[in-house]
């Protein structure tokens, strides 16, 4: 029931029923590992990053606290979350207090909070978005304070602007005019306040490799100049569709660090207590910054984070210094013809606050040597007129003319995982090699032996050198969009298939072959969501069998795919004797650490962070204990064992698995073992293998986080015990 709500799109519901299923059968593995799955949707885990932020609960509380000394008595919540804000304003002596929240799961949470915490008396929850609240059908009349932390790291992201222009229009009382000095309860006013967001070039590699494809050729199938790949957190100005313009990154933590390129510049102030100043911000013309350069690199993200100038003497920032609860905000940089900046030279950029989200396009750079912009390549007809001859002019017009039927331009918009995966070159080379070999051996002793030698360009000799044998199959069901497909192609006599489904990428794998000299009919795609379920994984229209087929065995979250080891046994069926399956085996490693970050990271620590207030054991329920997402390289830790091996997948070989097995683990450091982070490494055949904690893997990887540390001395041996049912594994320590 749970499953089907949730892909539905019914979350709320869905968690709802997961959660009751483990509550009335803790040992129901099936419903925990859908609850898990499903709790990181429903409450976020920033809330429990930021329940834990100290610092943070304190400043809004002062600034709450000091608003309603000064006479705000009466004060709206928006977007309540677990009702802290409230709780701080009713302790500071509020006579009436509201609080909106519109996910039923954080509403629900809150009244329980509110209630454990002895205020359902003082506080009314509302289970709704504050544009619907209307007086005094919901609240009487009009407050004197509004309490909100409806930001996100690109600060307008979870819409302030239009919830604080409807609440000025409709829920606050006027705000105070200069000069008057009368009780703050006759006045509307917002905490925070304002705020003022700044930025900086960065040159950093992981943001690169994950934004932009760096590499033209890829084991052997090169890639064409018509075909551009953007990340979705790349938007042009004429894009219609509101989609977050950034992406977010905890910079302090970025693997392999940043370099700053330019001085960090203010980029716009915002004040919460002007009307005027937030209804101008939607429609104000893009501003344009230009910041000069002071280090050399490559230009590869602009950095954005911001102060909340709670009140005239409270601030919080979310700057990559400052040690907080916060990520920032990262604007990727595409499309110029140089990304090498060097001092001297200045980025441009134009800045806006559209669709609820502060917008950085046209970055371009501007070097005092050419007295150019080497940004934009000969967009407009102003850039015609700074070049010199007419030999110039003509190829810049030539340029220009790209309506040339021939050379269609393709813009493929990939998930940034899909566009690491690109830049991942052991992992296309070693998929070509395995395939090679698996081919190879199928193949009967022919004169044509030396196919790869003679028919490197040109796959139609092969073609006619094999033309009385059937070809190979092989079908890709990797996600997402991948090149496998059409590396097989390349293989001799292959018919290969592709299960990308989205339109976009079908014609991009079709330019891509096309540019490659590939045979129309060589690449088919393979609809994987078939309506009748036993046609998943068929062929279409032959009874021949495969020789090969590529299954996605880990998510990019570095948690086993769903469904996956049914998957290897429907494949398993559909292989022709001596085909493979790819992976044939993926062995599971863990190592013991003691990280501080991952326990503040998975659950609320007690009350003291609270300042006093009883929230952990609500929010708490919704802990999931693997945290996924991580960045091994970079996590704070401290090791406390070698790695070892946990678990062994086989797709090929099933009797070979095990559901259930014992690990022993040597300490190596004393220490707390707080988790278990985990990665793998994915066996093609015995020799080719790929590892998901390589440093230009695409993969993530995942921890498993103890729910009481284990203290251990150096010498020790810890026994762990791994289960392993259907996609779910668990690890408990043994003493």
């Amino acid at each position: 029931m749970g499953e089907h709500l949730f892909r539905m799109g019914f979350r709320d519901e869905a968690a709802g029923y997961f959660h009751k299923a483990v509550k009335l059968n803790p040992d129901f593995s099936d419903a925990k590992e859908n609850f898990y799955r499903v709790a990181n949707w429903l409450v976020e885990r920033w809330h429990f990053i930021m329940l834990n932020d100290t610092k943070r609960n304190t400043i809004y509380n002062a600034a709450i606290q000091k608003a309603v000394c000064l006479g705000s008595k009466s004060v709206l919540d928006i977007g309540a979350g677990t009702g802290i804000l409230s709780m701080f304003a009713k302790k500071a002596g509020a006579h009436s207090v509201y609080a909106c929240e519109l996910s039923k799961t954080m509403y629900e949470l809150a009244c329980d909070v509110v209630a454990a915490n002895q205020m359902e008396a003082g506080i009314k929850l509302l289970h709704m978005k504050s544009l619907d609240i209307e007086i005094p059908k919901h609240i009487p009349e009009r407050v004197s304070l509004v309490v909100t932390e409806t930001v996100d790291a690109g600060l307008f992201g979870e819409g302030i602007v239009e919830s604080l222009i409807h609440a000025w229009e409709h829920l606050l009382l006027q705000p105070k005019t200069r000069g008057e000095n009368d009780n703050c309860g006759k006045y509307g006013k917002v905490i925070p306040a304002s705020a003022v967001i700044f930025g900086m070039a960065v040159e950093c590699a992981e943001i690169r490799r994950h934004h932009r494809v760096g590499v033209k050729d890829i084991a052997g199938i090169c890639l064409p100049t018509n075909v551009k790949f953007q990340s979705p957190a790349y938007s042009s100005v004429d894009n219609e569709e509101t989609i977050e313009p950034y992406t977010t990154e905890k910079m302090s933590r970025v693997p392999g660090g940043y370099l700053a390129l330019t001085e960090c510049f203010e980029i716009m102030t915002v004040d919460f207590n002007n009307l005027q100043e937030l209804k101008g911000l939607a429609t104000k013309k893009p501003g344009e910054i230009g910041v000069p350069v002071i280090k050399e690199g490559l230009l590869d993200a602009i950095v954005i984070w911001f102060v909340l100038q709670l009140d005239d003497e409270h601030s919080l920032s979310t700057s990559p210094s400052e040690e907080t609860c916060w990520e920032q905000a990262v604007y990727p940089v595409h499309n110029l013809a140089d990304y090498w900046i060097k001092p001297g030279d200045h980025v441009m950029m134009e800045v806006s606050c559209q669709d609820c989200y502060l917008r950085i396009q046209g970055v371009s750079v501007f070097s005092s040597e050419h007295e150019m912009d080497v940004g934009k390549s000969f967009t407009k007809n102003k850039d015609l007129l700074s070049l010199g001859n007419e030999a110039e002019l003509c190829s810049a017009l030539a340029n220009l003319q790209t309506s040339k039927p021939d050379a269609a331009e393709q813009t493929c918009v990939l998930e940034s995982t899909e566009i690491a995966l690109l830049n991942n070159i052991p992992y296309h080379e070693g998929f070509k090699m395995a395939m090679r070999k698996v081919l190879s051996s199928l193949t009967p002793e022919k004169p044509c032996q030396a196919m790869e030698t003679h028919c490197q360009d040109s796959e139609m000799s092969c073609e006619s050198g094999h033309n009385n044998s059937e070809p190979f199959y092989v079908l890709d069901v990797s996600e997402g969009f991948s090149l496998l497909p059409i590396i097989a192609g390349t293989l001799g006599q292959v018919k290969p298939y592709s299960s990308v489904e989205k339109d976009q990428h079908r014609i991009t794998l079709d330019l891509i072959s096309e540019a490659n000299h590939f045979p129309k009919e060589t690449l088919e795609f393979w609809l994987r969501h078939v309506e009748d379920e036993s046609a998943v994984l068929q062929r279409p229209k032959s009874d021949k069998l495969w020789s090969i087929i590529i299954l996605d065995v880990i998510e990019p979250s570095g948690l086993i795919q769903q469904e996956i080891m049914e998957k290897a046994a429907i494949s398993r069926c559909l292989l022709q004797s001596g085909g493979k399956i790819f992976p044939q085996y993926v062995l599971m490693f863990g190592l013991l650490v003691e990280s501080q970050t991952l326990i503040e990271e998975s659950a609320v620590q007690g009350t003291a962070r609270t300042l006093g207030l009883n929230i952990a054991p609500f929010i708490n329920q919704f802990q999931v204990p693997i945290r996924v997402f991580l960045d091994l390289p970079s996590l704070p830790c401290t090791p406390l064992s070698e790695p070892v091996e946990l678990l062994r997948l086989d797709l090929m070989t099933p009797y070979l698995n095990t559901s259930n097995r014992e690990v022993k683990v040597h300490i190596c450091k004393s220490g707390q073992v707080t988790a278990i982070p985990f990665w793998y490494h994915m066996y093609l055949d015995d020799e080719i293998r790929l590892d998901t904690s390589s440093e230009v893997s695409h993969w993530k990887q995942a921890a498993v986080v103890l729910d009481t540390p284990v203290q251990v001395e150096v010498g020790e041996v810890l026994v762990l015990n791994v289960q392993h049912h259907k996609s779910n594994v668990s690890i408990t320590v043994k003493r």
